[in-house]
């Protein structure tokens, strides 16, 4: 809910954003609550895109990106009468990005293919899976901003894949639940079918070259891809991961894994210093891995990466550690584009 709209036949209503159909997009609805009535929602907006707002008394301020065009557009409005458009005066992306929006899968799950700008069919090209997969966000969005960076990666020479598992939101309550106490498990299958899926109607991507990078819940789940399906996955790149939930201080937690005390197994089942410290049984089972965490980490703290590479040290699988010394969970202040460079001469390194 953004806020409560006045309403001329009793209390207020609410101003809801929500998916319609399609999760890559985001809209307004005007929800009105009676008592005894039931519910009304009326839908706001029209125009494709992801759709945004902010209510103060009865004034609203609406914002809408799409893949048309670069960032958010706001206009203002008092009921139906629109006041004024804002101005931005942002600069200009250097990317128009055009990512090819799908559902793939039984389990129709969102998924978009980004190619390189100058990408010529027939030519396959390395597949970067791009990953987040966490509660409570989604990544396949048609707002442009989402792809700029995206974009960047493909013009490097990959096409880049991103795709929203089970457990992110924007689908269903049913699609969000069904990762409770299965995460690792949910996730990643829904991760690997969705890739398979996308190869088949995209020939150009080149299975035989996968690398997998993320951050937070994100790096949790690309070095579980990696530790887990090496066979698919040649390489992968882990920003400030998850590595032992015991250790993490996020209440979706216990919301999907439930308490410790009450299943242990569970969270070892979902930890990478677990996975990581298993024998290595061949050769193709150590996949390198890319550790990056920022030493003043407060959220997800540096003590997930250390035990993490002592697993990895331990059962003699490759890796590289990267500290951030001073950096928070974000790598803000640019630290995250300065990383850039060498996350890409990694991948170019096990990807070739």
């Amino acid at each position: 809910m953004v806020g409560r709209l006045p309403s001329a036949a009793g209390p207020a209503d609410l101003l809801v954003e929500a998916s319609d159909g399609e999760p890559s997009e985001r809209h307004l609805f005007r929800v009105r609550t009676t008592i005894g009535g039931g519910v009304d929602a009326r839908r706001l907006t029209t125009d494709s895109g992801w759709h945004t707002a902010a209510v103060g008394g009865d004034t609203v301020a609406v914002g809408v990106a799409s893949l048309d065009h670069a960032g958010v557009r706001w206009t203002v409005r008092r009921g139906d009468q629109e006041l004024a458009e804002l101005r931005s005066f942002a600069a200009t992306p250097p990317y128009s990005p055009l990512p090819l929006l799908e559902r793939v899968t039984d389990r129709r799950l969102p998924a978009a293919v980004l190619y390189p700008d100058n990408h010529v069919t027939g030519r396959r090209l390395p597949v970067l899976l791009d990953i987040y997969g966490g509660p409570g966000h989604q990544e396949v969005v048609a707002a442009r901003a989402a792809w700029l960076e995206r974009q960047w990666w493909a013009d490097a020479g990959f096409a880049v894949v991103t795709i929203d598992n089970r457990g992110t939101p924007g689908v269903a309550p049913s699609f969000e639940k069904a990762i409770h106490r299965r995460m690792a498990d949910v996730i990643l299958t829904d991760q690997i079918d969705a890739l398979s899926a996308l190869a088949a109607k995209h020939p150009d991507l080149d299975l035989g070259r996968v690398g997998v990078r993320g951050w937070s819940f994100g790096g949790w789940l690309a070095g579980l891809a990696v530790l887990r399906h090496p066979e698919l996955f040649r390489c992968g790149i882990a920003g400030a991961p998850v590595t032992d939930w015991t250790l993490y201080d996020t209440a979706y937690t216990e919301r999907y894994l439930g308490l410790p005390e009450d299943g242990m197994d569970v969270y070892a089942h979902h930890s990478l210093v677990e996975l990581a410290a298993e024998p290595v049984t061949g050769p193709d089972q150590a996949r390198p891995l890319l550790l990056v965490h920022g030493l003043a980490d407060d959220n997800v703290v540096a003590a997930h990466t250390l035990r993490l590479s002592a697993a990895l040290l331990g059962s003699g699988r490759p890796h590289a550690v990267l500290p951030l010394g001073g950096a928070t969970h974000l790598a803000a202040n640019g630290t995250a584009e300065r990383l850039l460079p060498l996350e890409l001469d990694f991948l170019r390194t096990h990807l070739g």
